[in-house]
């Protein structure tokens, strides 16, 4: 039998921001996304009641390598040098060198980077195994099905499961804390791309999964909906960025006018506390620099040569 667990990292004091998922079966012991390594000491203690510590576990399955997904892999590493890391190709070279990751990270976090997620070290390349989608990875009972689904990111991988109809897909999903309606998209820099993004929606989708399992946060049941209306969402917020770019001169006008409005919609469409939640949880201010990247690409691309 095959059991899987969200842990909730409650990251910096907050619930049902980023989950771990704790994958059980035939006494194999895994972990899909570990979560920041500013959250490091929550995971040990959420094993430690299951009767686990870190050198029980097997291996560790990332989605992607972004800090709040992956920062405590080398940590688990160290406590278990054994410890197996699956990770797609385009990821493998920045965890066993994270220094280009932490560079980009810090110009959008500043000195808020080592608060957030803590110490990031290289994971040594002997743990790194190399994905690219279309393996099939087994843990104990379960065979999880390898997907390549960029648009998100470049590096990210889902993990599919058929026998129980689970979908573990990162951030190609969003954020939508489970048992809420509300959704919301993550479109940090640098890699969004919108028809990558919508053709790895479709490619779940296809799979026909009963529940997304998403980081941010939980199991989301209802998946073929929940997807049509994140792509319905994807859409509005790039159509959104592209009228304020042609509307505002002033680029710092346009990324106020953004956060300010959909900051405004969250509030209207849910109660206060969730409001802010789903507001800090976004990061409206780096959905915008990803999509403002992601636009000026398009636009530079279809002028004539």
């Amino acid at each position: 039998m095959t059991t899987f667990t969200a842990i909730d990292l409650n990251w910096t004091g907050r619930p049902n921001s980023i989950a771990s998922l704790l994958v059980e079966s035939s006494g194999a012991v895994a972990l899909i996304d570990p979560g920041p390594q500013s959250t490091i000491e929550t995971l040990r203690g959420a094993l430690d009641q299951r009767g686990y510590d870190f050198r029980r576990l097997d291996s560790v399955l990332l989605t992607h390598i972004h800090l709040d997904h992956a920062g405590a892999t080398a940590a688990l590493v160290r406590e278990n040098p054994s410890l197996k890391v699956y990770v797609h190709e385009f990821g493998a070279m920045h965890m066993a060198d994270p220094s280009r990751l932490l560079a980009s990270a810090g110009r959008l976090y500043g000195t808020d980077l080592t608060t957030l997620y803590g110490e990031v070290l290289p994971v040594p390349e002997k743990n790194l195994l190399s994905l690219d989608g279309g393996e099939r990875l087994r843990i104990g009972e379960a065979d999880l099905h390898v997907h390549y689904t960029p648009g998100h990111a470049s590096h990210h991988v889902s993990y599919w499961d058929p026998v129980s109809g689970n979908a573990f897909v990162g951030d190609t999903a969003g954020i939508r804390v489970q048992g809420d309606s509300f959704l919301i998209p993550a479109t940090p820099p640098p890699d969004i791309d919108l028809e990558l993004w919508n053709a790895s929606l479709d490619k779940i989708a296809s799979w026909g999964p009963e529940r997304l399992f998403l980081t941010h946060f939980g199991f989301i049941e209802n998946a073929g909906e929940h997807i049509r209306l994140y792509k319905e969402r994807l859409r509005d917020w790039v159509g959104l960025t592209r009228q304020l770019l042609e509307r505002c001169v002033d680029w710092s006008q346009a990324e106020r006018e953004f956060v300010d409005s959909l900051a405004a919609e969250i509030r209207s469409e849910v109660p206060a506390a969730a409001a802010e939640h789903y507001i800090f949880n976004a990061g409206l201010r780096l959905s915008w620099l990803g999509l403002l990247r992601y636009v000026r690409k398009k636009a530079a691309a279809a002028k004539p040569a």
